[in-house]
């Protein structure tokens, strides 16, 4: 194999594709980049058998041929060479040299017969999405994703399509965020899949402002094409939860907060708060909201917020990271704030498709 490429478009194909590689494997080869050189270009691939991701990158081909490098010293390697042009030549016992100016590398590699067989979709279920109305779904509510093993299920995002729309929720049984945006589809793709949190992240990292995406579901597998990367992941098997009946069904208080507002004052709140007594308290009266924290050994802190409310007076307690933590991933100016009882769960709206429900906590 011997190919000629630009330093900074084979980068970024290295980028598109190496944060799926694990270090720490007990399988050298899945540590590895799979280089496929070919007449019409480079294809770049990697995997952990859990996620597949696969590239393209433009280059001269002078002879075809692949090979398997170890993604991050060929990323490492390729990103200080001091020229753009750069010649890569494979030999029969996968020797990789590098040249670039006056700069040469020689990495030993591994044949591609011992990389794992990229995944192969088999089903027709298709959508497509504006990659930035993705990217806006999965940062509203990936952060709300369980990291807790023992509850598999919740280890990543359920993405359900049906009645015309994509229903993407998250949860750790503590909060659940929710996402509903309309998507045009034929009725019998409808169907739903949970999506591994790893690959959520990946997907994250790959979605730009502009330009569609396309999804392919299978039973088991999910793909998504992202201006010529493909990525495909297994899905975990398993029931998600009835979510739709932890979300309050009537609401006693409906309340218009700054969100900006609202959320440096829970950071300082959330100051005097520890690992035992991890609670900040929200007193609402008329126009009037009293934030406050008190942990024995600690301290206390409490401040004012003016707001429009005419409401009675009811108080609740938050863990200021799970309400901090929705607050930070949304852009709007104003939202809302409903409220049935101390015990109930709150829910975080805006005006706009969203809600986030928050699980009260016990108020000293």
């Amino acid at each position: 194999m011997k190919i000629r490429f630009s330093k900074e478009q084979f980068l970024d194909g290295l980028q598109q594709v190496q944060n799926v590689v694990s270090q720490r494997t007990t399988l050298p080869i899945l540590s590895n980049v799979l280089i496929k050189a070919e007449p019409s270009g480079l294809q770049l691939t990697t995997t952990d058998l859990d996620i597949g991701v696969r590239t393209r990158v433009d280059s001269e081909v002078s002879k075809s041929g692949s090979t398997t490098l170890p993604a991050r010293r060929l990323f490492m390697i390729v990103r200080e060479l001091a020229a753009s042009e750069i010649e890569m030549e494979v030999d029969d016992s996968n020797q990789a040299s590098i040249r670039c100016g006056t700069s040469f590398f020689k990495i030993a590699g591994l044949p591609e017969d011992e990389f794992p067989a990229f995944p192969k979709l088999e089903g027709n279920k298709h959508f497509k999405i504006e990659q930035k109305v993705l990217r806006d779904i999965f940062r509203k509510t990936s952060f709300a994703m369980s990291a807790d093993e023992t509850r598999y299920v919740l280890n990543g995002l359920l993405m359900s399509f049906g009645e015309g729309k994509l229903t993407v929720v998250a949860t750790d049984g503590r909060r659940l965020a929710l996402v509903e945006q309309e998507v045009d589809f034929p009725k019998a793709n409808a169907g739903e899949a949970i999506v591994p949190s790893k690959a959520i992240g990946e997907v994250q990292r790959l979605l730009k402002d502009k330009g569609d995406l396309q999804i392919t579901l299978t039973e088991n597998q999910i793909a998504f094409e992202i201006d010529g990367t493909l990525l495909i992941s297994k899905l975990i098997e398993g029931n998600y939860p009835n979510y739709r009946q932890v979300i309050p069904n009537e609401v006693e208080e409906h309340i218009s907060l700054e969100r900006e507002t609202l959320l440096q004052a829970l950071r300082r709140a959330s100051l005097l708060t520890s690992d035992k007594s991890n609670s900040v308290k929200l007193r609402f009266s008329k126009n009037s909201l009293i934030i406050s924290s008190n942990t024995p050994d600690v301290g206390e802190a409490h401040e004012t917020i003016a707001i429009n409310y005419k409401g009675k007076e009811v108080s609740i307690a938050f863990n200021p990271v799970y309400f901090m933590d929705c607050l930070r991933n949304l852009d709007n100016d104003e939202i809302f704030l409903d409220l049935v009882d101390e015990l109930s769960p709150g829910v975080v709206k805006i005006n706009g498709p969203f809600l986030y429900v928050l699980m009260p906590m016990r108020m000293n």
